[in-house]
């Protein structure tokens, strides 16, 4: 499985990670007429190699070349990228991005979402670094984002809401439940564009993670420190598939009796995001005759805490069970094939060295449904035609 790891030892932000991905190998030139689509005046971006001791990246500026007053609001940003002539699979993306910080804003401030008004997320440049972080993502084309442990930073950081503790608050909000440090640097080193980034391409959050590493790229940041370079590294490589297939795993459940049921769709994609292997939902009946749900998260040993903090801040349940478990499972691999449709990804599994399955990852067919509005069922037959064809 091809993936991209995000090593943040000094942090992220918006033009670290547009360095990154230009260092990784997306082309200067088609990120910046990729950009000139959203018809956004007022920008200039400047690409140069720099070092911060002694290693050498990508360093992007995103330079504002008219005076600019305006404070956005979401529904402000998504005309401007509905009204673009970006793919819909890059304007899906840098919506769902913008939305996590406006998500994460409106819960700091005690505001609906539609009441959020961006203050720096909202001017040119920022822009520019969230869909650019869209395009970038889907110009490399992978199948996973993992990302490790992330430096936060320290010290405060001067905003329009005035001088603000590191992180920030709406970086504090976004970066809930994944694996982070603070005080390797004493500056804003995860700004919110960055942890909004991560937060929505991440696949996987977990400090140890086994990838077999193609190639190591750097996006060089806008500050100097004489102990930790502000550098945001990035790996393109593969996913390692044990052909020995049975590794340790723990399964964590608690029992629920008094929560919104609402709430339980949030929990789960937390989950997942912070590297669960599966989550899912059982009825049950609990004492004094009370239907109740139980929650079962699959996950490798390392995440018991993370996923522990998880259930206990975001539900209403007292007590949680950890059972370790020997945990067997196919080997797989992924593939890019040719369809009616384009190009399209499909997993093969499989067992004793013999494929034993092999289909089209849902979500590509959810996106194919939705674009040509047409059953995703349909989508998913006419992919599997072409597989069962191809095997005769």
């Amino acid at each position: 499985m091809k993936i991209i790891g995000y090593d943040c030892f000094s942090g992220i932000s918006g033009d670290m990670n547009l360095g990154a991905m230009i260092d990784l190998g997306v082309d200067k030139t088609y990120l910046i007429n990729e950009l000139n689509k959203l018809n956004l005046p007022g920008w200039e971006l400047l690409v140069q190699k720099d070092q911060r001791h002694g290693i050498t990246g990508t360093k992007v500026t995103v330079k504002k070349t008219r005076h600019e007053n305006a404070h956005r609001h979401l529904s402000d940003i998504e005309k401007i990228i509905k009204d673009s002539t970006l793919d819909n699979k890059t304007k899906e993306l840098s919506r769902k991005i913008f939305m996590k910080i406006a998500q994460a804003e409106a819960t700091v401030h005690g505001i609906s979402i539609d009441n959020v008004h961006f203050h720096e997320v909202g001017a040119v440049d920022s822009i520019i670094d969230v869909v650019g972080a869209a395009i970038c993502f889907n110009a490399l084309n992978v199948d996973a984002v993992h990302v490790f442990t992330v430096e936060l930073g320290g010290g405060f950081v001067r905003c329009d809401h005035g001088k603000l503790p590191v992180p920030a608050p709406a970086t504090a909000e976004l970066i809930k439940g994944i694996p982070v440090k603070k005080g390797g640097v004493d500056f804003e080193a995860t700004t919110p564009t960055g942890a909004a980034i991560l937060v929505t391409l991440g696949t996987s959050f977990n400090p140890d993670m086994v990838i077999k590493i193609e190639k190591t790229a750097y996006g060089v940041g806008q500050k100097e420190h004489q102990d930790v370079p502000n550098l945001l590294r990035v790996f393109l490589g593969e996913t390692i598939v044990d052909p020995g297939i049975g590794h340790d795993a723990l399964q964590i459940e608690c029992n629920i009796d008094d929560m919104n049921p609402e709430f339980f769709d949030y929990i789960s994609d937390r989950l997942f995001r912070a590297g669960a292997s599966d989550v899912f939902f059982s009825n049950i009946m609990m004492k004094k005759g009370r239907p109740g749900i139980l929650l079962n998260v699959i996950c490798e040993t390392g995440l018991a805490d993370t996923i522990k903090n998880i259930i206990f801040t975001e539900s209403t349940s007292l007590g949680i069970r950890t059972f370790p478990f020997r945990k067997d499972t196919l080997a797989r691999s992924f593939e890019t094939i040719q369809t009616i449709y384009g190009e399209l990804t499909v997993k093969r599994s499989y067992y004793n060295g013999k494929e034993v399955s092999c289909k089209p990852e849902y979500e590509e067919c959810k996106r194919i449904a939705a674009e040509k509005q047409i059953p995703v069922k349909e989508v998913y037959n006419n992919i599997m035609a072409v597989l069962l064809k191809s095997k005769q």
